[in-house]
């Protein structure tokens, strides 16, 4: 005997696979000339990184970027054949890990060359890694008047790096200054190491111009179908679905409050409907929408519809009296991100970014479903 379906208790997200792997190759096509990886961290923004990985392996990536030596762990258990660079570089004593999983560490400080050159002596061995330069992020990296000491260390022990990489800190802006000017710093250390690949390349940088590709480009958002250059239109698929169910729809009265503070009064005789999704599942609390200030937005059979009232922790209201005759029922879905709302329209209203929308999807509890598993090529 057939069992009923099973009632909608949660949120469910969406990763459609199929346009991860169009993303990465469309950002091949535009990189032609230098290898394109695929930035993978904190759970492939959000997408799950064993899932979305196997995609960008299926469209042709075989150079994946992790921040942290564990997820590079996971993902070497999902693609055993591809290479594995760790962005965050050598933590001190896990050598020999990085070694028994085949990673490579982005080396970024005199101490982490130490360590790592001295794993390659007592192996006898040279393990691969990249070198990582600071050429204006502020962040890790070896400081520019390091290169000449690195160069030194590894030319003493005939150790060849895999890559010398850096990253751009306003690539999002293509006509900022600082772009030139890591540019041509970052062209200063690579007179130093002749022959050796280099990355400077992530998708804002990929998509500014070929000046900036060399061997291999690292896109990561835009994989994802995020907006990677600010003021132009976004040309990748979008990948992400999130809808959430309907809790209750009801009727209020003019004059009457929505959420804690009483923080949005109604000017009208609205009907709501009360969402089970709150900042619990990363929909944050910048998205609440006040008398003063709208908030986010959710849609309904493609009707974009404002989010009134404070988000608390486990639920949000809509406003749905614009819906007229066509209201909702309990158990049904809305949606939050996909075709009608875009990751970036939800990211532009929270005052933030992209990133921070799609890397918060892991907070959530939320059903995950897949879809449009590429063919390998």
């Amino acid at each position: 005997m057939a069992m009923p379906p099973s009632p909608v208790t949660s949120g469910r997200l969406t990763i459609d696979l199929a346009a991860l792997a169009r993303n990465w190759r469309a950002l091949d096509k535009v990189s032609a000339g230098a290898l394109t990886g695929a930035v993978v961290k904190a759970d492939a923004y959000g997408t799950g990184l064993e899932q979305s990985s196997r995609a960008f392996y299926a469209a042709g990536a075989r150079f994946f970027f992790t921040a942290t030596v564990d997820e590079a762990i996971a993902l070497r258990a999902t693609l055993p054949k591809a290479h594995i660079f760790v962005l965050g570089g050598l933590y001190p004593g896990a050598a020999s890990l990085y070694v028994e999983h085949r990673l490579m560490p982005a080396l970024c400080s005199l101490p982490m060359l130490e360590e790592w050159l001295a794993a390659c002596v007592s192996r006898n061995e040279a393990l691969p890694a990249a070198l990582h330069f600071d050429t204006g992020m502020g962040r890790t990296g070896f400081r520019l008047n390091e290169a000449s000491i690195v160069r030194r260390q590894i030319d003493s022990l005939g150790f060849a790096p895999q890559m010398i990489m850096s990253h751009l800190a306003c690539a999002d802006t293509p006509a900022h200054e600082k772009n030139r000017t890591q540019l041509a710093l970052f062209q200063s250390v690579m007179a130093q190491f002749p022959n050796v690949p280099a990355s400077l390349a992530n998708s804002a940088g990929l998509m500014t111009g070929r000046d900036y590709h060399f061997q291999m480009v690292r896109p990561g958002i835009a994989l994802y179908g995020g907006r990677a250059v600010s003021g132009r239109r976004n040309p990748m698929s979008q990948a992400v679905t999130l809808e959430v169910p309907i809790l209750q729809v009801k009727e209020a009265r003019t004059g009457e409050t929505i959420g804690y503070g009483a923080a949005y009064n109604l000017n009208r005789d609205s009907r709501i409907a009360v969402l089970g999704m709150g900042y619990a599942d990363g929909f944050f609390r910048s998205l609440s929408g006040t008398n003063s200030r709208p908030g986010g937005k959710v849609a309904y059979r493609g009707k974009v519809l404002p989010i009134i009232g404070r988000i608390s922790m486990d639920l949000a209201v809509a406003d749905i009296t614009d819906l007229g005759h066509d209201l909702p029922l309990p158990g049904e879905m809305m949606e939050v991100l996909g075709p009608s709302i875009t990751v970036d329209d939800q990211a532009d209203i929270a005052g933030t970014i992209g990133y921070e929308i799609l890397t918060s999807l892991r907070l959530g509890r939320f059903t995950r479903h897949y879809v449009g598993m590429p063919e390998e090529e």
